[in-house]
C-alpha cells in the first residue's frame, strides 16, 4: 500500500514514473549500548517500521532529493559532485555524504537521480532514522550504478558518512543492523571485527514493546560525542601499561584490580558501563539461547541502570517509562534503547498484559511530564531490500 502510494507521489512530484522503490528498515538494540565504539558486542535487531525511497535515474548530472515527510521544503537540487555538509541542506546532508564517502572510494556515479523518500520511524526516538536514510541511499545507489560492495560493506561506508561527513562520532551497530537484519533474528555484533551471528528472537508467549518517550533529540547537539570522549579518556588511562586494543577487552576484574589507574570517579563509571554492558551482551545471548526470558530480563533493567547511574545518558522521561514498566505484572525487565538523552525504552513483556501495560505506562506518563508516549510492538524485519 505505501508502495504504490509512494510510487503515485513521486510521478505527481517529478513529473516521470519511477524506476525502484526500496526500503531501509529502523533497528531496535536490545542491549549492548555505548560499546559499540569500543570494540564492544552488541544485540541489535530490525524492525519493521524504516525508510522508503523511490527513485529513477537521470541523463544529466542532477539530483533531485523530495521528502514526503517534508513537504515544505520542496525539492532539493545538487549537481555532481555533491559538496560539503551544510546546514542548510537539512536532511540531504545524510543522502549527500553518502555520495561522496562512495566517490572518496572509488564509486563515482555516472549521472544522476531523482529520488522520493518517506520514513515511518518517528524522529528523534533512537530508532535509527539517520542509518536507516544512510543505507536506503547507500543500497539505492549499489543497485542503480551496479556497483560491487557488499552488505557489509554498506555499514562500513555509512558509518563513515556519518562520521566524517555529518559529524556524529557513532559507532557501527545502527548501520549494521538496518543493513544486516533477518526476521525474527538479532544480530551479536563483535564490533571490533564485524564478526557476527544471528540470535533467533523466539518470544511465543511474549513481544518486545517499545515506547515512546516523544522527547526528541538530535545526536549532533547531545552530550553523545562527549560521552565518547570520556570513556576514551578512562581507557587511555588505565590502558597505559596493560596494552589493551579496545576498552571492552578488559573484564570487570581487571577493571576492578586497576581502578587506582583512573583517578576520576566520573571517567571511571564510565569505563564500568563500558565493561559490565559488554558482558551483560554476552549473558543476554546465552539466556535466549536457552529461552531463560527471566534472566533476559533481568540484564535488561542492569543495562538501564548502568545506562542511567555510569553512563548518564538516560532522562528522566526514559527513566520514569522504564521505572513504571519495570513494576508491572507481565514484565521481564525494560531499559532505554539507542543514544539515549530521549527517545525510546523497550521492555519485553508477556503478550497477555501487552495491552494493560500500555495503557498504564501512557497514563502514568502524561501524568507526571509535559509528553504523552506512544507504544507499538516491535516486528523484527528483514535489512535494507527492493521491494
Amino acid at each position: 500500500m505505501i508502495k504504490n502510494e509512494l510510487e503515485k507521489k513521486f510521478e505527481t512530484v517529478f513529473q516521470k514514473k519511477a524506476e525502484a522503490t526500496y526500503f531501509a528498515p529502523g533497528r531496535i538494540n536490545l542491549i549492548g549500548e555505548h560499546i559499540d565504539y569500543h570494540g564492544g558486542k552488541v544485540l541489535p535487531a530490525a524492525i519493521s517500521i524504516g525508510t522508503y525511497g523511490v527513485v529513477k535515474k537521470r541523463e544529466d548530472n542532477l539530483i533531485q532529493f523530495y521528502s514526503a515527510n517534508f513537504e515544505g521544503e520542496g525539492i532539493y537540487q545538487f549537481t555532481l559532485p555533491v559538496g560539503e555538509y551544510d546546514k542548510k541542506d537539512s536532511w540531504t546532508n545524510y543522502t549527500k555524504g553518502i555520495i561522496k564517502i562512495l566517490d572518496d572510494a572509488g564509486y563515482s556515479l555516472s549521472h544522476g537521480f531523482d529520488l522520493l523518500v518517506y520514513g515511518n520511524i518517528p524522529y528523534g526516538s533512537g530508532l535509527s532514522s539517520s542509518a536507516s536514510l544512510e543505507v536506503l541511499m547507500a543500497w539505492i545507489l549499489k543497485e542503480l550504478y551496479n556497483f560491487d560492495y557488499s552488505r557489509v560493506d554498506t555499514a562500513i561506508y555509512t558509518k563513515q558518512s556519518e562520521n566524517d561527513y555529518v559529524g556524529v562520532n557513532c559507532g557501527i551497530m545502527d548501520q549494521f543492523a538496518v543493513a544486516m537484519g533477518k526476521v525474527n533474528q538479532a544480530m551479536l555484533l563483535d564490533t571490533n571485527d564485524l564478526s557476527y551471528e544471528y540470535v533467533p528472537i523466539e518470544l511465543t508467549d511474549s513481544s518486545i514493546l517499545i515506547m515512546n518517550s516523544n522527547r526528541k533529540r538530535g545526536l549532533e547537539d547531545s552530550l553523545y560525542n562527549q560521552r565518547r570522549t570520556e570513556s576514551e579518556q578512562a581507557f587511555e588511562l588505565i590502558n597505559s601499561t596493560l596494552k589493551k586494543e579496545y576498552l571492552s577487552d578488559f573484564t570487570l576484574d581487571e577493571l576492578y584490580e586497576n581502578k587506582e589507574m583512573i583517578s576520576d570517579e566520573l571517567l571511571y563509571r564510565r569505563a564500568h558501563h563500558v565493561v559490565s554492558e559488554n558482558v551483560r551482551t554476552m549473558e543476554a545471548v546465552q539466556a535466549l539461547k536457552n529461552n531463560d526470558l527471566i534472566e533476559f530480563g533481568n540484564l535488561l533493567n542492569q543495562s538501564h541502570a548502568s545506562l542511567k547511574n555510569d553512563y548518564e545518558v538516560s532522562s528522566l522521561e526514559l527513566d520514569l517509562l522504564v521505572e513504571t514498566v519495570q513494576n508491572l505484572e507481565g514484565v521481564y525487565g525494560a531499559r532505554m534503547t539507542g543514544a539515549g538523552f530521549g527517545g525510546c525504552a523497550i521492555a519485553l513483556v508477556e503478550n497477555s498484559q501487552l495491552e494493560k501495560v500500555s495503557e498504564i505506562v501512557k497514563r502514568v506518563y502524561k501524568e507526571n511530564t509535559e509528553y504523552e508516549a506512544d507504544t507499538y510492538v516491535a516486528e523484527i524485519y528483514n535489512g535494507v531490500q527492493k521491494i
